[in-house]
């Protein structure tokens, strides 16, 4: 099958990015035409990767010596804070994933609120579209600017929307306790990500302040029909990928694990990456690592009216790079599992 998609990355250095490379660089319909890493700008990506040696892919370059008009499609993979204007200097007739932050909140006066600096293309952000495949299909089908979502609110949300947009849980005192693995921390040089300090461990961080709960908050608000805050707290786990979230919810009045289960497996029973596991099997992320899956449980609590729901995936593919070939293959029309049919590793 020819190539059709010329596609550039934007920060092809990064975890992010090395993994979309990894992706792309199988996909048939994809040539992968520009890669960027400006600290990097005249390797090739073996140069860094060794893993991806056997590829044959362009150069890195710099952003400002790139030449995008050719291209049907960036991603971008660049820290939160600098993609926007970027993106807003782009030739209107290229399409962009962004796998940042800087899209994702709707309110620019939010995204000020929690990143610390003003949204420096609101103009863009009209027309930017949520990028969570299963629940904006359509939307990202016509989309220009595609927003893909943080990987916890990944796993929150594909937990969750359904749920509260079917009514059996209440939208009230839900709590997330999440855990991911340091690569989603990204590739920079940081104190608590070196191995003495985060290895042989477990930490929260970001209590009651992480950038991602607006993120949720918003999405849960669309589906619950009114403004709802979540109790969210997020761990770091000493292994290199992967990400599991339990989550504690009430049960709508007269309603049963069972019926949660049900709403789960009907809202997903079409769809290629999110699974129900079965009652007696608990998701973990062994069970989706290096996979665009997303494996949902459902579990009675001991607790009277309260379900525990659990939700897992790989931080870098479905919750990252995976995710974002999946919403370009909705906004080219192309198979949507195409490039994404690897099964998870395990052991």
């Amino acid at each position: 099958m020819s190539r059709t998609v010329k596609a550039g990355i934007l920060g092809a250095s990064g975890y992010t990015g090395a993994d979309l490379v990894r992706l792309a660089a199988c996909h048939p319909e994809v040539e992968l035409s520009v890669l960027t890493a400006n600290s990097h700008a005249g390797k090739t990506m073996a140069d860094v990767f060794p893993h991806l040696g056997g590829l044959e892919l362009p150069r890195l370059q710099k952003v400002e010596d790139t030449d995008w008009s050719g291209l049907d499609i960036v991603f971008c993979g660049l820290p939160h804070g600098t993609t926007q204007e970027i993106i807003a200097s782009l030739p209107k007739s290229v399409r962009v994933v962004d796998m940042s932050a800087d899209f994702r909140l709707r309110d620019v006066e939010t995204y000020a609120q929690w990143y610390g600096h003003e949204h420096l293309a609101p103009a863009l952000q009209q027309d930017a579209v949520y990028g969570l495949t299963e629940h904006y299909r359509d939307a990202i089908a016509n989309a220009r600017l595609v927003a893909c979502p943080g990987c916890y609110p990944t796993a929150a949300l594909l937990l969750l929307l359904p749920l509260l947009k079917g009514g059996v849980i209440s939208p009230d005192r839900l709590v997330i306790d999440a855990k991911s693995g340091v690569s989603g921390a990204g590739r920079g040089l940081k104190q608590n990500m070196l191995f003495c300090e985060a290895g042989e461990g477990l930490s929260p961080y970001g209590i009651a302040s992480h950038r991602h709960t607006p993120e949720i908050e918003q999405e849960l608000s669309v589906a619950a029909g009114r403004d709802l805050a979540v109790t969210f707290t997020p761990h770091l786990i000493p292994m290199s990928r992967g990400e599991l979230l339990t989550v504690y919810a009430d049960m709508s009045e007269g309603g049963s694990a069972k019926d949660v289960r049900a709403c789960l497996t009907e809202a997903y029973r079409t769809e290629p990456f999110v699974r129900v596991a079965p009652e007696a099997t608990f998701p973990a992320t062994q069970h989706v690592r290096g996979s665009n899956f997303c494996l949902l449980g459902v579990y009675e609590d001991r607790v009277p009216g309260r379900v525990i729901l659990v939700s897992t995936l790989d931080n870098l593919v479905k919750g990252s790079s995976g995710q974002a070939l999946q919403n370009m293959n909705v906004m080219f029309g192309l198979a949507e599992t195409m490039g994404l049919e690897q099964q998870p590793l395990f052991p």
